[in-house]
């Protein structure tokens, strides 16, 4: 399968560089495998599902990993976004948040030819200091990076002070203070992301409250969203791409409360990609049912991938020849997909993660 058969013409302005406000988007609903498109807003998401469907969200909170300091001693500025710290292991299964880390992190630094093994670094804001060493060097721009306070207090308090938000590298644009608040789900809640699980950013509490009434069930599993998400597919055969691990932890309840809806044969709706590559590893492994776990996945999907959990999908517009559009496809159909995609864009909808959305039934 040719990674061009995922390619598309997307007009720059129509990748979203600003959010709307959070429940006014766009809403593009689609059959699987193709059919009559219809098109209305984000609020009337409800109008579009019935009752007894299960909703399942991502629950994982974005932190603000990029640091913008200096390096030591020349004073030249350096960049480092924050992947994943080294010593995290998943988020326990009752749902706490992994201890605050500091330690050795892997991330992405710039500019990576002068910040070789044992170069120092330091980050300051807000009255705090960070500082950083390179231990190791690794490929496309990525390093292991030591990081520790000037008063020993803990890191991650540090970095949700003095760090930016990551804003997609599509965005053209430096982040603002209303983008904390913006590039997360109003029910985010475990730490960990370093990109938004987009499709949630149209949640309002009064659609959650709309859904809730309609009789449609909700529940929230985590998958800590790493910047692999953004990675481009540098193979020309899709079967040769490989995806970066990402933590997932889905709880007791929340697995009960999935296999029951999968017995009583009611639709399993996944809120995002992620979201949907968690709850597919998960029934992956336990061949169609999910059992209470953390860990770590790679799942790669694409067009031929069995589906046993999802039955259909919520989900902003994606990159061209993107891994995200072929898990899409692979639900609803490369044809329909892009078919719908050239019509959002005769439509003028927003793409990305600050775009519009899509409902695949």
């Amino acid at each position: 399968m040719r990674v061009s058969d995922f390619d598309f013409d997307l007009p720059a302005a129509h990748i979203a560089q600003v959010p709307s406000e959070r429940g006014t988007s766009k809403l593009l609903v689609m059959q699987k495998g193709g059919g009559p498109i219809e098109h209305g807003v984000v609020t009337r998401l409800p109008e579009y599902l019935r009752k007894g469907d299960l909703l399942v969200v991502n629950d994982t909170k974005v932190f603000p990993a990029r640091l913008v300091g200096t390096r030591v001693p020349s004073g030249g500025a350096v960049e480092c976004l924050l992947l994943r710290s080294l010593e995290d292991q998943p988020p326990a299964l009752s749902g706490t948040s992994p201890p605050a880390a500091g330690g050795q992190w892997d991330a992405l630094v710039h500019p990576g030819q002068k910040l070789q093994p044992g170069s120092r670094v330091v980050f300051r804001g807000r009255g705090l200091t960070v500082h950083g060493e390179i231990i190791e060097r690794h490929f496309h721009g990525r390093r292991t990076i030591r990081l520790w306070t000037e008063n020993g207090s803990p890191v991650d308090d540090a970095v949700d002070q003095i760090g930016h938000v990551p804003l997609p590298p599509y965005i053209k644009r430096h982040d603002e203070q209303s983008d904390r608040d913006r590039y997360q789900t109003v029910y985010a809640r475990e730490r960990g992301s370093v990109a938004a699980p987009t499709a949630g950013l149209h949640f309002t509490p009064e659609i959650l409250n709309a859904l809730d009434t309609r009789g449609i069930e909700r529940v929230a599993m985590t998958l800590h969203v790493g910047y692999g998400t953004f990675q481009p597919v540098r193979v020309e055969q899709v079967e040769a791409h490989t995806l970066d691990h990402e933590c997932f932890s889905i709880g007791e309840s929340a697995a009960e409360t999935i296999n029951r809806a999968k017995r009583e044969k009611r639709r399993i709706i996944a809120v995002g990609t992620t979201t949907t590559r968690a709850l597919e590893a998960a029934g992956k492994a336990g061949r169609g049912v999910i059992t209470p776990q953390s860990g770590w996945t790679d799942l790669f999907i694409y067009p031929g991938f069995n589906f046993r959990i999802v039955d259909a999908l919520l989900t902003n517009f994606h990159l061209p020849r993107s891994s995200l559009l072929m898990l899409v496809s692979a639900l609803a159909g490369t044809d329909a997909v892009l078919a719908a995609y050239g019509e959002a864009v005769a439509r003028d909808y927003r793409f990305y993660s600050y775009g519009d959305a899509m409902l695949i039934l």
